[in-house]
Protein backbone atom coordinates (compact mmCIF):
# COMPACT_ATOMS: atom_id res chain seq x y z
CA UNK A 1 0.00 0.00 0.00
CA UNK A 2 1.36 3.42 -0.97
CA UNK A 3 0.41 6.42 1.17
CA UNK A 4 0.37 9.95 -0.27
CA UNK A 5 0.32 12.90 2.12
CA UNK A 6 -2.04 15.49 0.59
CA UNK A 7 -1.93 17.90 3.53
CA UNK A 8 -0.41 21.35 3.54
CA UNK A 9 1.65 22.58 6.48
CA UNK A 10 -0.56 24.77 8.65
CA UNK A 11 2.36 27.03 9.59
CA UNK A 12 3.58 27.72 6.05
CA UNK A 13 0.44 27.51 3.89
CA UNK A 14 -0.94 30.37 1.87
CA UNK A 15 -3.35 32.43 3.96
CA UNK A 16 -6.84 33.34 2.77
CA UNK A 17 -7.07 37.10 2.40
CA UNK A 18 -7.94 38.70 5.73
CA UNK A 19 -7.17 35.66 7.88
CA UNK A 20 -4.47 35.94 10.57
CA UNK A 21 -1.05 34.49 9.97
CA UNK A 22 -0.25 31.48 12.19
CA UNK A 23 2.09 32.23 15.07
CA UNK A 24 4.18 29.90 17.22
CA UNK A 25 5.14 30.67 20.82
CA UNK A 26 7.77 28.62 22.62
CA UNK A 27 6.63 28.21 26.23
CA UNK A 28 9.60 26.09 27.27
CA UNK A 29 12.83 25.04 25.60
CA UNK A 30 15.49 22.54 26.56
CA UNK A 31 18.06 25.04 25.33
CA UNK A 32 16.96 27.54 28.00
CA UNK A 33 17.13 24.95 30.78
CA UNK A 34 13.66 23.35 30.75
CA UNK A 35 13.17 19.59 30.83
CA UNK A 36 11.25 19.67 27.54
CA UNK A 37 10.31 21.75 24.54
CA UNK A 38 6.74 23.07 24.69
CA UNK A 39 5.04 25.24 22.10
CA UNK A 40 1.68 26.87 21.45
CA UNK A 41 0.14 28.07 18.20
CA UNK A 42 -2.36 30.74 17.25
CA UNK A 43 -4.05 30.26 13.88
CA UNK A 44 -7.35 30.45 12.05
CA UNK A 45 -8.94 26.99 11.91
CA UNK A 46 -9.32 27.44 8.14
CA UNK A 47 -5.58 27.68 7.52
CA UNK A 48 -3.81 24.95 5.56
CA UNK A 49 -5.66 21.70 4.97
CA UNK A 50 -8.92 21.93 6.87
CA UNK A 51 -12.57 20.91 7.03
CA UNK A 52 -15.52 23.32 7.02
CA UNK A 53 -18.52 22.47 9.20
CA UNK A 54 -22.09 23.71 8.58
CA UNK A 55 -21.65 26.33 11.32
CA UNK A 56 -19.13 28.11 9.07
CA UNK A 57 -21.93 29.53 6.88
CA UNK A 58 -25.18 28.45 8.53
CA UNK A 59 -26.46 30.13 11.68
CA UNK A 60 -27.09 27.39 14.23
CA UNK A 61 -25.44 24.79 11.99
CA UNK A 62 -23.49 21.92 13.48
CA UNK A 63 -19.90 22.24 14.61
CA UNK A 64 -17.01 20.12 13.40
CA UNK A 65 -17.68 17.44 16.03
CA UNK A 66 -21.10 16.71 14.53
CA UNK A 67 -19.73 15.06 11.40
CA UNK A 68 -19.65 11.28 11.32
CA UNK A 69 -16.14 9.95 10.84
CA UNK A 70 -17.26 7.86 7.87
CA UNK A 71 -17.28 11.03 5.75
CA UNK A 72 -13.51 11.22 6.06
CA UNK A 73 -12.57 7.55 5.57
CA UNK A 74 -13.36 5.61 2.44
CA UNK A 75 -13.00 5.32 -1.33
CA UNK A 76 -12.68 8.61 -3.17
CA UNK A 77 -12.18 9.86 -6.70
CA UNK A 78 -9.63 12.50 -7.65
CA UNK A 79 -10.66 14.39 -10.79
CA UNK A 80 -8.72 17.09 -12.60
CA UNK A 81 -10.33 20.40 -13.54
CA UNK A 82 -8.32 22.53 -15.96
CA UNK A 83 -10.67 25.49 -16.29
CA UNK A 84 -12.37 27.49 -13.56
CA UNK A 85 -15.08 27.87 -12.51
CA UNK A 86 -16.61 24.43 -12.16
CA UNK A 87 -19.92 24.52 -14.02
CA UNK A 88 -23.08 22.49 -13.67
CA UNK A 89 -22.38 21.00 -17.09
CA UNK A 90 -18.96 19.82 -15.92
CA UNK A 91 -20.47 18.20 -12.84
CA UNK A 92 -23.03 16.37 -14.98
CA UNK A 93 -20.42 15.16 -17.48
CA UNK A 94 -17.32 14.53 -15.38
CA UNK A 95 -18.23 13.78 -11.78
CA UNK A 96 -17.97 10.02 -11.10
CA UNK A 97 -21.39 8.49 -10.73
CA UNK A 98 -22.00 6.89 -7.34
CA UNK A 99 -18.87 8.35 -5.73
CA UNK A 100 -19.30 9.48 -2.12
CA UNK A 101 -16.06 11.48 -1.94
CA UNK A 102 -14.67 13.64 -4.74
CA UNK A 103 -11.43 15.64 -4.65
CA UNK A 104 -10.83 18.40 -7.20
CA UNK A 105 -7.30 18.80 -8.56
CA UNK A 106 -7.15 22.25 -10.08
CA UNK A 107 -3.73 23.71 -9.29
CA UNK A 108 -5.26 25.72 -6.47
CA UNK A 109 -7.28 27.87 -8.86
CA UNK A 110 -10.67 26.16 -9.15
CA UNK A 111 -13.95 27.25 -7.57
CA UNK A 112 -17.61 26.30 -7.94
CA UNK A 113 -20.35 28.30 -9.61
CA UNK A 114 -23.55 28.32 -7.55
CA UNK A 115 -25.34 26.00 -9.98
CA UNK A 116 -22.40 23.59 -10.05
CA UNK A 117 -22.32 23.37 -6.27
CA UNK A 118 -26.05 22.62 -6.25
CA UNK A 119 -25.62 19.93 -8.93
CA UNK A 120 -22.71 18.31 -7.08
CA UNK A 121 -24.47 18.47 -3.71
CA UNK A 122 -27.43 16.59 -5.20
CA UNK A 123 -25.20 13.57 -5.94
CA UNK A 124 -25.41 12.18 -2.38
CA UNK A 125 -21.79 13.00 -1.61
CA UNK A 126 -20.36 12.65 1.88
CA UNK A 127 -17.37 14.88 1.14
CA UNK A 128 -16.15 17.34 -1.48
CA UNK A 129 -12.50 18.39 -1.48
CA UNK A 130 -10.32 20.85 -3.34
CA UNK A 131 -6.70 21.92 -3.61
CA UNK A 132 -7.88 25.54 -3.68
CA UNK A 133 -8.10 27.63 -0.53
CA UNK A 134 -11.89 27.51 -0.88
CA UNK A 135 -14.66 25.95 -2.95
CA UNK A 136 -15.92 29.49 -3.51
CA UNK A 137 -14.17 32.65 -4.64
CA UNK A 138 -13.89 36.23 -3.40
CA UNK A 139 -17.35 37.78 -3.57
CA UNK A 140 -19.03 34.39 -4.04
CA UNK A 141 -18.43 32.20 -1.00
CA UNK A 142 -21.83 31.87 0.62
CA UNK A 143 -23.95 29.98 -1.91
CA UNK A 144 -21.36 27.36 -2.96
CA UNK A 145 -20.62 26.59 0.69
CA UNK A 146 -24.28 26.49 1.70
CA UNK A 147 -25.08 24.10 -1.16
CA UNK A 148 -22.83 21.49 0.42
CA UNK A 149 -22.96 22.36 4.12
CA UNK A 150 -26.76 22.59 4.27
CA UNK A 151 -26.85 18.93 3.20
CA UNK A 152 -24.25 17.86 5.77
CA UNK A 153 -21.57 17.31 3.12
CA UNK A 154 -18.08 17.80 4.54
CA UNK A 155 -15.98 20.41 2.73
CA UNK A 156 -12.24 19.64 2.70
CA UNK A 157 -10.13 22.56 1.48
CA UNK A 158 -6.47 23.45 1.04
CA UNK A 159 -5.29 20.04 -0.19
CA UNK A 160 -1.97 19.39 -1.90
CA UNK A 161 -2.78 17.21 -4.91
CA UNK A 162 0.33 18.12 -6.91
CA UNK A 163 1.72 14.58 -6.69
CA UNK A 164 -1.60 12.82 -7.26
CA UNK A 165 -2.84 11.52 -10.60
CA UNK A 166 -6.59 11.47 -11.23
CA UNK A 167 -8.11 8.15 -10.22
CA UNK A 168 -9.55 6.06 -7.41
CA UNK A 169 -7.99 6.12 -3.92
CA UNK A 170 -8.84 5.52 -0.28
CA UNK A 171 -9.10 8.78 1.70
CA UNK A 172 -8.19 9.26 5.36
CA UNK A 173 -8.74 12.86 6.45
CA UNK A 174 -10.29 13.23 9.89
CA UNK A 175 -10.46 16.79 11.24
CA UNK A 176 -9.14 17.67 14.68
CA UNK A 177 -11.99 17.43 17.21
CA UNK A 178 -12.69 21.04 18.20
CA UNK A 179 -16.15 20.89 19.72
CA UNK A 180 -18.47 23.74 18.78
CA UNK A 181 -16.18 25.30 16.18
CA UNK A 182 -17.03 25.92 12.53
CA UNK A 183 -13.92 24.22 11.15
CA UNK A 184 -10.75 22.36 12.02
CA UNK A 185 -7.35 21.43 10.58
CA UNK A 186 -7.08 17.95 9.07
CA UNK A 187 -4.25 15.59 8.14
CA UNK A 188 -5.30 14.21 4.78
CA UNK A 189 -3.77 11.07 3.26
CA UNK A 190 -4.58 9.00 0.19
CA UNK A 191 -3.90 5.29 0.00
CA UNK A 192 -3.09 3.99 -3.47
CA UNK A 193 -3.10 0.31 -4.43
CA UNK A 194 -5.31 -0.29 -1.39
CA UNK A 195 -6.46 -3.77 -0.48
CA UNK A 196 -7.93 -3.38 2.97
CA UNK A 197 -11.62 -2.95 2.32
CA UNK A 198 -14.32 -4.52 0.26
CA UNK A 199 -17.52 -3.16 -1.14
Amino acid sequence: MRLIDISRDLLTSEIYSGDPKPEVSWLRTIESGSDCNLSAISACVHTGTHVDAPLHFIEGGGGIERYGLDAFFGPCDVIEVRDSPVTGEFVNRRFPKGSERVLIKGNGQVWFMDSAAEEAAALNLKLIGTDSLSIGTHGNQIRPHKAFLSRGIAVLEGLDLSQVEPGRYFLMAAPVKLGGLEGAPARAVLAADYIFWSK
